[in-house]
Order: structure tokens, then C-alpha cells, then sequence
């Protein structure tokens, strides 16, 4: 990325003043060595995400931001409906409501050694990942409508984990406002055998070691020690949600051009918030985050009784659950006045610091869990959203290391049977149904993860509370 563009604020924030079609000023959140390895496209897109109508304080990147379709992975944005805002499917992203799940276990990382290859065989083969994945869930069109209404409330109704998950979910495991009926049937019929299932691309189940504590009151808190084996699940909405956004897509641009919107891009589709497109694609996104929602709270059950039956007397709880390809109506504080916004949060994980009324009880003291994903061969981090991203970011942070390579690339530089060699001979197990999926996820298709988090905490988004290793990963 060609800095000379932009202002430099201080060593972690960088704007890119409003000029030609922009309302806002971009801000783009790393420093000067992260901001130089970005995609030039990145600041492109953030130029044209501020360019769209009733957007209010800035068009954001985060550190981990790379290309995307239309808005940058790692953008925030968020629009004004009293000031004619827009909602952009694209700013959602396909995978509507992908997150990251962590469990806590009473396990360490040397009470685990002599099973970790019992455990990794266990869980490959109770959780259904890759291509089209299929789990042993058959739901019927009455069911799908509960899904979907009802999220993860739907699966601890069903047996599938307990009533207490669903406080340490964002959204106490269900959103409102979600609307079934504006969901094609094309839509529901992807998912009718999708629950419970992983997916592929970027998406995993990590048996992690935690490493290191950075925060120790967070991490008493969190229930974080040092030595203890935690699980992580990362994925969305499977294939109900890639279709809600090809299905708005498509009639996001209808509607651009009927409310007379000139927009940047074709990728850039969106419709007044206020429109009859708006209000249905938002019913149904909401829909595809219970989904997701609900897809996770099975995930985690299946993986309890992956690990119970290795080790069967083993304790696991939930953590934390949160996604990060969402839009959420919120209230914020912009230009002096409090007011509801939409924020567009994409590849960006919501981070409310402490004190925050929406958050649960026990995490308010120090602010909300931050839960970064690495690759499968680096660490990832969980973090706490910080007081000052409320007002820098709309309560906005990292979700993970962000890209360098793209998948078609990585698959043509690297082996899939060498990375689980190479990962095997440093202790981390891999079990996945693909080789060029484990290529196309090689450890270096992504940053440097310690960079992306010192930029989170440097800009005032998020801080470090752990750094937790994998031991073993499972991926589709």
C-alpha cells in the first residue's frame, strides 16, 4: 500500500482524507510495516465504502485487513437510516455470522500427552468438515424455521449443550429481528444437512495450550491459566448464509439504482435501510446469525463427546462465543450526539470495552472477550475489547492474522503433505480431508499474528489477555 496517500495520526492510525465521491475520511488501523504489506486494493475499497450514502465518522480497516468482495476484509463501517444509510450484503460478506468459539477444560497440556493422538483421531472423526460437508442433523422445513428463529436457543432446546452457554454467546445465542420467511428456499435447503458441520476454507477446530497470560485480572476472569488446554471452533452459517448474500446481491443492485445510487463498484450493491430490500435482507441475515449460532453450539457439543470419549471425566465450559461478519444495529456516540447506527462489521470482531451494559455481568469489569484466530501453525490470542474502541472503531477489533497470499496462490507454493509434516515434526497434529485445503491455509498465506495484535493494542482496539498454541487441528 502506497502510504504517501494518507496522514499518519500517530505509530498505529492513518487517515485518508475524503476527496472526489467520499463523505468520510477513511482509517486505517497498523503500523507503517503492516500498512506497506497491505493490498493497494484495500485502500481502494475503503475510498469506496466511504463514498456510499449515509455513512458517519470514518471507513475503517483494521490491521488484518486484505482484499475482499467489495468492502475489505477487516472493514467496519456504519451508516445513519435517519440520514438515508445504506446496507451492503457485501459488507456483511458469504459466510454471514463466521466466529470463533473457545471452550475451557479442566485439562493441561501435559496431562493430554498421552491421548493428543486418541483425541485427534476422535474429534476428526465425530465432526464433519470439508467440501460440502454433511453432519447426521436432518431438519425438516418446520425445524429450519426454528433455526433460524431461534439460534442457539434452538440447540440447547434440542439437548445440544446447556442453558448456561447461551449468557457467554454475543446476542445470548439468538439475535433479534430475525426474519425465516424472507429466506429462500434455495437457502434453507443448503442448510437442511449443513448443521453441525464445520466447512472448509479457513475454518477449524483447534485443541489449544495456553501459553502465555498478558492480563492476569482478564484472565481470571475469562477462567485463562497457564498450561491449560482450551478449544477453539471457528466457522459461520455454512451454505444458508452464501446464499442469502447471493440472493440480496442481486436485488441490492435493483435497488441502488431505483433509490438513484451511484455506486463505486458492482460488488459495492446495497439498499436503503429504510427500503423494502434493506428490511428483508436484514430479517434474513439475522436469520443466517442464528444459524451460525446454532451451528456453533452443536459444534461444541459434538466436540465435548469427541474429548469425553477419550477422556471421560473431563469438565468443559464455555468461554466465549463471537462472531464477525455481521451487521448490528447499535447506539454510539457520533459528531456529539448519541444515536442508532448500522455497523458493518467485516472480518472484524466486535470488542465492547468494560464497563459496556450489553455485555454479560461477569465480563464487565474488563471489557469483552476478543477472540483472535492465527493459522494452524502460529498462535492465536485471545484478547478484551478496550474503552477507547467504542469511540475509534464502533467497539471494533481484529478477528484474525489476515491474509497475504490468496488460496489459489498458497495452493501452488506449498504441499499440503509437507505443511503436516512440517507441523507434525514442531507437535501440532493435523487431521483435514484435503491437502490443497491445508495449502491453501499454509501458515504463510498469513501475517505475522504477534504483528497484527500489537497493532489492535497499540491503536487502543483490544488488548492481550493469552497467547494460545495449537496442538491439534482439524480442518475440512
Amino acid at each position: 500500500m502506497d502510504t504517501g496517500r494518507l496522514q499518519r495520526l500517530d505509530e498505529w492510525q492513518w487517515v485518508l482524507p475524503a476527496q472526489g465521491d467520499m463523505r468520510v475520511p477513511g482509517m486505517i488501523f497498523g503500523d507503517a510495516e503492516l500498512l506497506e504489506a497491505m493490498d493497494e486494493k484495500v485502500l481502494e475499497q475503503v475510498a469506496n465504502v466511504a463514498a456510499l450514502p449515509g455513512i458517519v465518522k470514518a471507513s475503517m480497516a483494521m490491521p488484518d485487513a486484505h482484499w475482499g468482495y467489495g468492502f475489505p476484509i477487516g472493514g467496519v463501517a456504519a451508516f445513519d437510516p435517519e440520514e438515508g444509510g445504506v446496507v451492503s450484503a457485501g459488507g456483511v460478506g458469504f459466510d454471514i455470522s463466521c466466529g470463533v468459539r473457545t471452550i475451557l477444560t479442566d485439562l493441561t497440556q501435559a496431562g493430554i500427552e498421552r491421548y493428543r493422538e486418541k483425541l485427534a483421531e476422535s474429534l476428526f472423526r465425530r465432526i464433519p468438515a470439508g467440501v460440502g460437508s454433511r453432519g447426521r442433523i436432518r431438519l425438516s422445513d418446520r425445524e429450519i424455521e426454528k433455526v433460524l428463529a431461534g439460534g442457539a436457543r434452538w440447540a440447547v432446546e434440542r439437548g445440544y449443550g446447556n442453558a448456561g452457554d447461551l449468557e457467554r454467546i454475543e446476542d445470548g445465542g439468538c439475535i433479534e429481528g430475525a426474519e425465516p420467511d424472507y429466506v429462500s428456499g434455495r437457502a434453507r435447503q443448503r442448510q437442511r444437512d449443513q448443521m453441525g458441520t464445520l466447512g472448509s476454507g479457513n475454518h477449524y477446530l483447534e485443541v489449544q495450550v495456553v501459553a502465555e497470560i498478558y492480563d492476569r485480572a482478564a484472565a481470571q476472569v475469562y477462567g485463562l491459566e497457564r498450561g491449560r488446554i482450551v478449544v477453539s471452533i471457528h466457522c459461520g452459517s455454512r451454505g444458508l448464509g452464501h446464499q442469502i448474500a447471493s440472493d440480496y446481491l442481486k436485488e441490492m443492485s435493483l435497488a441502488a439504482q431505483r433509490a438513484g445510487i451511484r455506486l463505486p463498484e458492482r460488488e459495492l450493491a446495497c439498499a436503503p435501510l429504510k427500503s423494502d430490500v434493506g428490511r428483508r435482507y436484514l430479517g434474513a441475515m439475522r436469520a443466517g446469525i442464528n444459524c451460525a449460532l446454532a451451528n456453533r453450539q452443536i459444534l461444541m457439543h459434538l466436540a465435548e463427546k469427541a474429548i469425553r470419549e477419550v477422556i471421560p471425566d473431563c469438565r468443559l465450559d464455555l468461554l466465549y462465543d463471537v462472531s464477525h461478519n455481521t451487521c448490528k444495529e447499535e447506539e454510539h456516540d457520533v459528531g456529539g450526539r448519541r444515536c442508532r447506527v448500522f455497523v458493518h462489521r467485516k472480518g472484524a470482531t466486535r470488542a465492547w470495552g468494560p464497563g459496556h451494559p450489553g455485555l454479560p455481568a461477569v465480563f464487565r469489569p474488563v471489557g469483552q472477550p476478543v477472540l483472535v484466530g492465527g493459522s494452524m501453525g502460529s498462535a492465536s490470542f485471545i484478547m478484551a475489547g478496550m474503552e477507547q474502541a467504542m469511540g475509534k472503531s464502533f467497539g471494533s477489533a481484529i478477528h484474525g492474522a489476515g491474509r497475504v497470499m490468496s488460496r489459489n496462490r498458497a495452493a501452488r507454493a506449498y504441499r499440503g503433505e509437507e505443511i503436516v509434516r512440517r507441523l507434525g515434526e514442531g507437535g501440532i497434529i493435523v487431521r483435514s480431508r484435503s491437502m490443497r485445503g491445508v495449502a491453501e491455509e499454509a501458515p504463510g498465506a498469513y501475517k505475522e499474528i504477534e504483528a497484527v495484535v500489537a497493532a489492535a493494542e497499540g491503536a487502543g482496539l483490544a488488548r492481550r489477555v493469552a497467547r494460545v498454541e495449537p496442538l491439534i487441528v482439524v480442518k475440512g
